[in-house]
């Protein structure tokens, strides 16, 4: 069986989403999918590199832009 790619929204990786091997997390409150190495390396919130990139995900999708953190970043998510 072929596997099933996802593309990661922030750094545009191919990854593995199923079956039984998912290497991403889709994050409802942004309505995007990330890979394994995104998620992890975002815990504290989306680096400013991301952010550009985000926000206008976000305005195009008509989603809030969430509440920033206490280190002034937009929050990881799911």
């Amino acid at each position: 069986m072929k596997p099933f790619l996802v593309r990661c929204f922030t750094c545009n990786s191919e990854f593995q989403m199923g079956p039984h091997i998912y290497a991403g997390t889709h994050i409802r409150a942004y309505n995007m999918t990330v890979c394994r190495g995104c998620h992890s390396a975002n815990h504290d919130g989306w680096a400013p590199a991301y952010e550009a990139k985000i926000l206008k995900h976000l305005d195009e999708q008509d989603i809030a832009v969430p509440k920033r953190n206490a280190g002034g970043w937009l929050p990881r998510g799911g």
